[in-house]
């Protein structure tokens, strides 16, 4: 499982995935439909994730298709950047045109 921060232009999301590769073409596809053609992306740790956001982590996880599947954790930029520093991320990956 991978964690990611997504920024785009209009607010960061967080995203949590059972895919290998954060640039998986099925992340980028569903991502790409969902209006998301071009956005920054850094991946941040799990266990973070899972430990600041408890309850809500858990019941999205056993949701998941753990074949392949991504779901939002966070669409609240401002609690998002709250809960992450730069220090959280990894490299930044420019995705799109």
């Amino acid at each position: 499982m991978k964690a990611a921060i997504i920024f785009s232009g209009s607010s960061p999301i967080l995203i949590i995935t059972t895919y290998e590769n954060l640039l998986d073409e099925n992340i980028t596809a569903r991502l790409h439909d969902k209006g998301l053609k071009r956005y920054i992306l850094s991946e941040v740790p799990v266990e973070k994730c899972r430990a600041l956001y408890g309850n809500h982590f858990d019941l999205v996880v056993e949701s998941m298709n753990p074949d392949g599947d991504m779901r939002v954790l966070d669409f609240d930029g401002s609690r998002i950047f709250v809960n992450f520093t730069f220090k959280d991320m990894g490299e930044f990956i420019r995705v799109g045109d």
